[in-house]
């Protein structure tokens, strides 16, 4: 017997004999693709169209095979299927609306695809023509608007956000897509900001709501007035803040989930047994394994908000009980194309529900923390561009975090304390801190720790000198937070002095390939002048007198790379090239340091005495460091407790513009109007009508 195949459009038997069969609907595009007016010869044409399950694959193939000549020939045409699409927005009849947003992302897609190299005005006119765009455009905003904000179809909503999506990242650079100057004037911002305060479509739509807000804050930003930017530093309304923050919280809650469980899943079994056996030689292998995709559109949306939005500060800190989403039984997720791109939606009853009761045994847990968690996996391999830009944007958001006034008030509040169970990376000198074990710190502890350990952990060959800078430019701007409010935070601040000083010692060790590429001299520059903070200010913010003797200890005990660094930047200051200045403002920074130095008495002479213990050393140089305060001579320098602040232009528009373009290909790549989901679509407004 016969059967039937269904492909592009054709119904083709498996007997030669007989020819082709076309389905109904192509043969309509086929008409629409032909010069003459389609409905010449029927005139309820445009009518029986949208009642037609759409041919995507078909359609796109048609457009895609003509060039922007062919397209021109049958441009009235085009035209015509695009306006009457727009009508078919606001018909009662759901299967024509769904067919017909289907048809536009068709169109959006097709023309783009062959017509890359054409300007944004030759494709506004294929698509709509010039006379009527504007017209056309502002009637196609108001339905989707108008559907978006609706009691309609859940369903409908979230294709009306793919429609968006498709159309905003049809283009490689967003900024180049001129037909977005209308979605600019034609402004969807408030139906965004209602779907993020409703709870029940926040759940739905939240993740293509935020992704979608995200892109359009970044078209053009840097050249022309963004209204989506200047709307979004106004706001001030908490449920649409909160529901902002509560998607954000969640994509990024189920990325720790998912490397946790692949983390749990490689510390068991033969994999686990063979790593023990020969040490770290499969500590790489590891690392792949563990690999995770990033999830840089959600991470984009958090920096604009944090960025733009000052009230949104007040959302990091806002304190919910942290669950296993594992282990959260979750309603079932409507069949629909409502998964989120690139990620796994959270469960709707955690979206749903903000506010659980809260167990005492239960930890706390709030935005920042969740992505301060983030931040530690990401943080751990910066090798692959992709995940060195993801760094990047995390410490760049950190940045802005450790500058604003709230957010310091909050991280340091010594009546909010929270158990941070950050990630680190496997290395061979240490064992992994079990979780049971971290205490319960203000929050500027993880910040500290996830900077200290970032520091200890990227000591290599393709050394990240950007991300380096930011990471100690962050603790600098928290110090002098503390320094500014007399906060005196109990921190093991030795790791950080010994992390600071072992960066110094690489940076000496490889002097000759990191200069090749990089000026060490600023990040030596910027060390030692956290030490001249510690040095000059350390008695307004370090908890104790003795964390005061520690740091001068730690300064005597390693004498010989601030020596060694002396050296080195005299040697190169007084030669002739282009470190010289640089290199000149390390050797006076280094003054109060070498200060000490003289002051206090010679490891070498007193390792060399052989009654005494390391531990009777360290008593012994603590009482003599004590003993020299008064005759130590400090020279105060300019400027240590300033810091220039964070701006996004000019410094950091590149990065921001590629970092743009790869969300919005990934974007458009996972924008998912399949096969599948019409069928889902069709089926369910069928039983409707």
């Amino acid at each position: 017997m016969a059967q039937t195949e269904k492909k592009a459009g054709l119904l083709r038997r498996t007997s030669s004999s007989k020819k082709p069969l076309k389905e109904k609907v192509v043969l309509m595009y086929d008409e629409i693709f032909a010069k003459e007016d389609p409905t010449k010869n029927n005139p309820r044409f445009w009518d029986e169209l949208f009642l037609m399950k759409v041919n995507l694959e078909y359609l796109e193939g048609k457009l895609e095979s003509l060039d922007g000549d062919e397209v021109m020939k049958i441009k009235d045409n085009i035209n015509s299927l695009f306006h009457h699409c727009v009508q078919a927005l606001g018909e009662e009849h759901q299967i024509k609306v769904v067919n017909a947003l289907q048809t536009l992302c068709a169109l959006f897609r097709g023309v783009h695809q062959k017509n890359k190299s054409a300007t944004g005005f030759d494709i506004i006119n294929m698509l709509m023509g010039f006379d009527k765009a504007e017209l056309r455009m502002k009637e196609l905003m108001e339905s989707l608007d108008s559907l978006l904000c609706g009691d309609g179809s859940e369903s409908l909503k979230s294709l009306c956000l793919k429609l968006l999506l498709c159309l905003v990242t049809v283009t490689d650079n967003i900024s180049q897509n001129t037909i977005l100057e209308y979605v600019m004037i034609n402004s969807i911002f408030e139906a965004i900001l209602q779907i993020l305060s409703d709870v029940s479509s926040r759940a739905q739509h939240g993740y293509d709501a935020v992704v979608l807000l995200a892109l359009l804050v970044n078209y053009r930003k840097y050249e022309s007035v963004n209204p989506y930017i200047v709307k979004l530093s106004i706001v001030d309304d908490e449920p649409t803040l909160d529901g902002m923050g509560m998607v954000i919280h969640h994509a990024l809650t189920e990325y720790n989930r998912q490397y946790k469980d692949k983390e749990e899943e490689n510390q068991g079994g033969f994999f686990s047994t063979l790593t023990s056996m020969v040490g770290s030689m499969f500590i790489a292998d590891a690392d792949e394994k563990l690999s995770v995709q990033t999830n840089e559109a959600i991470l984009l949306a958090l920096y604009e908000a944090v960025h733009l939005n000052r009230n949104f500060i007040t959302v990091l800190a806002q304190s919910h009980p942290e669950i296993d989403m594992a282990t959260t039984p979750a309603t079932p997720v409507p069949a629909s194309p409502t998964t989120p791109l690139s990620t796994t939606p959270p469960s709707l009853d955690m979206m749903n529900n903000p506010e659980l009761p809260l167990d005492p045994n239960l930890q706390t847990s709030n935005l920042l923390i969740t992505f301060l968690k983030y931040s530690s996996i990401v943080m751990q391999d910066t090798k692959d561009e992709h995940r060195l830009n993801s760094a990047r944007l995390c410490l760049i958001i950190l940045t802005c975090i450790a500058e604003d006034q709230y957010a310091d008030a909050f991280l340091h509040d010594d009546n909010m304390n929270f158990r941070v169970n950050l990630h680190r990376m496997p290395m061979r000198h240490r064992k992994k801190a079990a979780d049971k074990n971290i205490p319960s710190r203000p929050l500027v502890c993880a910040v500290l720790d996830l900077m200290v350990e970032f520091i200890i952990t990227h000591m290599m060959k393709e050394f990240p000198m950007d991300l380096y800078v930011r990471c100690i430019q962050i603790i600098h701007k928290l110090i002098c937070y503390q320094k500014k409010c007399r906060v005196r935070m109990h921190y093991t601040w030795r790791e950080l002095w010994s992390a600071l000083i072992n960066l110094l010692k690489f940076l000496l060790s490889n002097e000759t390939i990191l200069l090749a590429k990089h000026n060490i001299f600023q990040l030596a520059l910027q060390v030692v002048n956290l030490f001249n903070m510690f040095i000059t200010y350390g008695d307004t913010f370090l908890p104790t007198p003795s964390s005061y003797d520690e740091l001068y200890y730690e300064i005597l005990r390693m004498h010989q790379v601030f020596d060694n660094l002396y050296c080195m930047v005299l040697r190169v200051s007084t030669n002739a090239g282009q470190w010289k200045e640089p290199a000149s403002k390390v050797t006076h920074a280094l003054v109060n340091v070498r200060s000490e130095r003289s002051h206090s008495p010679s490891f070498r002479s007193l390792n060399k005495i052989k009654d005494l213990s390391k531990e009777n050393i360290k008593i012994f140089v603590l009482e003599v460091v004590r003993s020299n305060y008064d005759t130590l001579t400090l020279k105060l320098q300019d400027g240590l407790d300033q810091f220039e602040r964070y701006s996004e232009q000019p410094r950091e528009a590149g990065f921001f513009k590629e970092l743009v373009r790869s969300i919005s290909l990934n974007v458009r790549k996972n924008v998912s109007l399949s096969t599948m989901s019409q069928d889902v679509l069709l089926k369910e407004f069928s039983s409707i009508s």
